[in-house]
């Protein structure tokens, strides 16, 4: 799996989130000039972790074709894999194709903050990959006893700010996992999956 900076981890996460896999606009917490974004998204494209296509009606572009055509990036499936997911699909450009949320297995399930489904854990359209940091932090979640933001960066060689957005991400957003929180006394905060929100 390739190293990403922190910056790279949330830019291709925000883009696994979005339906079309698009990589832009950039997070609002991303706070970066206009050189060096570019930069950025010139070595993720270098490392096949996004690939630029034609931009859609009106979707942003981080460039222009010669032709005066807009350009869009996307999150490709080697991006996916970066960060803990598996593609479904890739288009022959290598572009990873997003999958169709799962329905949920409950007659009337749970909403989420977004308004969405709450998923059973592991019933979403993608799962971690076997192996992967995510099956790690998610495995560390579902024990009893669930797992402290300390012993999950141990855990996974991630910051904490890293592991706090692929919870409230990857975990919560994309994959539909209810994670509760509380303080314990002798262990601080801890984190785990639970199967209400």
């Amino acid at each position: 799996m390739p190293k990403l900076i922190d910056t790279q981890l949330v830019i291709l996460t925000a883009g696994a989130r979005r339906e079309d896999g698009s990589i832009l606009p950039l997070p609002r917490r991303i706070k970066l000039d206009a050189a060096a974004a570019s930069d950025l998204l010139k070595s993720l494209i270098r490392r096949n972790l996004a690939a630029e296509r034609p931009a859609k009606g009106s979707e942003a572009g981080w460039r222009e074709a010669p032709e005066g055509e807009r350009i869009a990036l996307m999150i490709t499936g080697a991006g996916l894999k970066a960060i803990g997911l598996e593609p479904e699909k890739t288009t022959s450009s290598g572009t990873a194709k997003p999958r169709a949320k799962a329905k949920p297995p409950r007659p009337s399930p749970s909403l989420s903050r977004a308004g969405k489904p709450e998923h059973e854990a592991g019933t979403a359209g993608r799962g971690p990959r076997s192996g992967s940091k995510q099956e790690t932090i998610i495995g560390l979640l579902r024990r009893p006893e669930g797992a402290t933001i300390e012993e999950l960066t141990k855990a996974t060689g991630w910051q904490s700010h890293s592991v706090r957005g692929v919870m409230s991400g990857a975990l919560k957003k994309k994959l539909g996992l209810a994670i509760a929180s509380e303080k314990v006394e002798e262990r601080g905060r801890i984190y785990r999956v639970t199967d209400h929100g």
